[in-house]
């Protein structure tokens, strides 16, 4: 009887533990249920990563074009090489998706990969993996590599299609365009992504880069896409495309210029910046040492256009006067005694001829580049605070807001006597290349400050939607037309007068005008200037035509060979006299010969003998294209402002209009006349052209093509 009282209880408490485990376990099953983490896992994204596969969908970065539309970066394709070393892909054995003979594979892969069969082997034969790379070797591959392989038609061999950027005009404005490459995305580790790391690139990254897409579907044991199951696409955003305000001639002008310079004479650093004299575009900037954002043999990651101050020297002269005519204290007649000054603490400051040139007035002190001019004049008339506002009204001591990285403010530290003679004429204060040409900006512009920009408009190539474009920009007034014209007469002066500082620069048309400038360099191990020939920083601030300024040039050299201004004065001359070919200028003319603007009227519509007579009598050149009795089509078109220098082209009314001869004409001017003809024109090099691929006579036909040769001819 104990016995069966025994089963009972023994049987009874199997019963409450079953019971209780039941119970734990229907609360595991609604906690798993009900849970969204279990253990710091989420159950939900577990079960989703499972059964569903997500694929980015990178967007294209977008494309940098120059002001002419010739692309200077790009994306290409780049290939990455992979190997699946996994037998289960492989499903059927007549198609095999996996490598199947290493040996094999990596003897017909090694020339191809410049790798050895043995470097291969070690990739192919790890164990494990579903899939391998191969290395350094095996990424960046081009189009032709990856074709050569794909004709091997290994089993089990695959690319990975990425992108990279390319810069097909290498060098070409290296410092402005910067560069992208190729970097592991911070938010994903797995993710690569290009990031712009200098000038344009990097200022513009994100509006370049654009947004990545996604597709996500249901995805089966081996991972591929199941059949009629859900997928859900959202397309990527492409990057914007950025065109510049830099010409692609004009630049190439300045960097054969720089280049020529580099045969004769040494520098540590050269820079030259060209600005269009009405806009504020800026048409050409190069450094020299240069890189080809290809490779990135960079010496220097600041942009010496924005990024890096110096001590700019006897160019701030211009402005210091300016400050002096602006506050009404000028007198040019004036007079001091030049060669040497001292200050009240008996500093003695000098000319760059410490014997002067006896007593001479302020015009002359500013044609031979008078330190002491500067100082009587500041001594006698000024203050500091005249000085620094008027510096800062032109735009010193603070950023442009140009659309680069790294722009630099400058200093205008400047407050004791000594101090603020030597900020009068570019000692003790630091600007950048491009407050300079901005500063010039007001002596092309009666008065008017520009702003200086360098990107001409962003488009969306998906939409050719203009997403900005940027134009002339005016800041402030900041000088009178007085001011303007006496600058201008004293910047002719020293350019174009016998024995000045500045004629070295004077070409035969007399149109080149500008001031000089020479600052020493200060000593960074101590106090004063380093006293050696060439430790300088020699520049050059100019403007060209003075009757009808088009360009803005402002050009420095540090450590010149010999202390010299060749450098700078060889390379001016030579951009000035190709630019002025390329803007259809003549510097070869009688320079008596008075230039007059004219602001062309529209001559569509109307009788041919009416417009040649009209022309005629304001002493236009001019060009009929066909025997037509009316114009149907001009160039330049109405209301353009050209000067009786200029050619004006008349298309008329000919059913039978011929291919005009463009040879010698600036790409420029021909490419827009045989546009206006209904041709469409391919432009093969840069500069003016020497052929044309279809003769002069021939009879103009509906989707007629030309292809024009190019080249820079037009040297000294």
């Amino acid at each position: 009887m104990k016995k069966k009282r025994n089963n009972v209880r023994y049987s009874r408490g199997i019963i409450i533990i079953s019971l209780l485990l039941f119970v734990v376990m229907i609360a595991r099953v609604t906690q798993l249920a009900l849970s969204k983490e279990i253990d710091g896992v989420n159950l939900k994204r577990l079960a989703s990563q499972r059964t569903t596969k997500t694929e980015v969908l990178p967007a294209k970065r977008g494309t940098i074009y120059s002001e002419n539309g010739d692309i200077i970066a790009q994306n290409v394709s780049s290939y990455k090489l992979i190997a699946y070393l996994d037998e289960k892909r492989t499903t059927n054995k007549n198609n095999p998706q996996h490598v199947v003979d290493k040996e094999k594979t990596a003897e017909a892969l090694a020339p191809i990969l410049e790798m050895t069969k043995e470097e291969i082997l070690v990739y192919l034969q790890k164990e494990n993996v579903y899939q391998t790379e191969f290395g350094t070797k095996g990424k960046d591959l081009n189009e032709l590599t990856k074709q050569k392989i794909e004709d091997l038609d290994l089993p089990g061999i695959d690319f990975i299609e990425t992108f990279k950027r390319y810069y097909p005009k290498g060098e070409f404005a290296s410092y402005t365009i910067g560069y992208a490459k190729t970097n592991i995305s911070e938010e994903d580790s797995s993710k690569e992504e290009l990031v712009g790391e200098m000038g344009i690139e990097k200022y513009y990254d994100k509006i370049l880069k654009g947004e990545d897409g996604y597709i996500t579907y249901q995805k089966d044991l081996q991972g591929y896409q199941i059949a009629d199951t859900n997928v859900v696409k959202h397309e990527a955003t492409q990057g914007k495309d950025i065109y510049l305000t830099i010409d692609s001639n004009i630049q190439f002008f300045v960097e054969q210029a720089l280049n020529n310079a580099d045969v004769d004479y040494d520098w540590e650093w050269f820079h030259i910046t060209l600005m269009d004299a009405n806009t504020g575009a800026i048409l050409a900037t190069t450094t020299s040492p240069s890189f080809d954002p290809n490779v990135r043999n960079i010496e220097n990651y600041l942009d010496l256009l924005v990024a890096s101050p110096y001590e700019p020297g006897s160019t701030m002269k211009t402005f210091t006067y300016m400050a002096a005519m602006e506050n009404g204290v000028y007198d040019g007649n004036e007079t001091y005694l030049s060669g040497v000054y001292t200050t009240t603490d008996g500093t003695q400051i000098g000319d760059w001829n410490r014997n002067g040139w006896g007593v001479i007035s302020f015009d002359k002190g500013y044609a031979m580049s008078s330190n002491v001019g500067v100082i009587n004049l500041i001594n006698r008339h000024m203050n500091s605070m005249m000085l620094r506002q008027y510096f800062k009204k032109l735009g010193f001591g603070k950023k442009t807001g140009i659309t680069l990285p790294n722009e630099s403010t400058g200093t205008l530290d400047f407050k004791y006597e000594t101090e603020i003679y030597n900020a009068g004429f570019g000692q003790g204060i630091t600007t950048t290349p491009i407050q300079n040409v901005k500063a010039l900006s007001p002596l092309t512009n009666d008065g008017m400050l520009l702003e200086p920009y360098i990107v001409k408009k962003i488009v969306d190539p998906e939409t050719n939607e203009v997403i900005l474009e940027n134009k002339r920009t005016e800041k402030d007034r900041v000088a009178s037309t007085t001011t303007v014209q006496k600058m201008i007469q004293l910047m002719d002066d020293c350019v174009n007068g016998i024995g000045n500082t500045g004629s070295g620069y004077r070409i035969d048309s007399g149109q080149l005008i500008g001031k000089t400038g020479t600052a020493q360099i200060a000593n960074e191990n101590g106090g004063g200037y380093l006293t050696g020939t060439e430790d300088i920083i020699s520049s050059f601030s100019g403007i060209y035509p003075k009757d009808d300024p088009q360009i803005i040039i402002y050009a420095s050299v540090k450590r010149p060979s010999g202390g010299s201004q060749k450098p700078i004065s060889n390379a001016v001359k030579e951009i000035v006299y190709n630019v002025s070919k390329y803007y259809g200028n003549d510097d070869t003319v009688d320079t008596s010969i008075t230039i007059k603007d004219y602001e062309l009227a529209n001559f569509v519509n109307k009788k041919i003998d009416y417009v040649q007579t009209t022309l005629a009598a304001e002493q236009m050149p001019y060009v009929v294209l066909g025997a037509g009795d009316k114009v149907v089509k001009q160039y330049p078109e109405k209301n353009s402002t050209i000067t009786n220098k200029d050619t004006i082209y008349l298309i008329t009314n000919d059913e039978n209009l011929t291919m005009p001869n463009v040879v010698g004409l600036s790409s420029k001017v021909a490419k827009n006349l045989l546009e206006q003809l209904g041709i469409k024109v391919t432009l093969d090099g840069v500069g003016y052209v020497t052929a044309q691929t279809i003769p002069e006579g021939t009879k103009i036909t509906d989707n007629l093509e030309i292809t024009l040769t190019l080249a820079p001819k037009f040297t000294p």
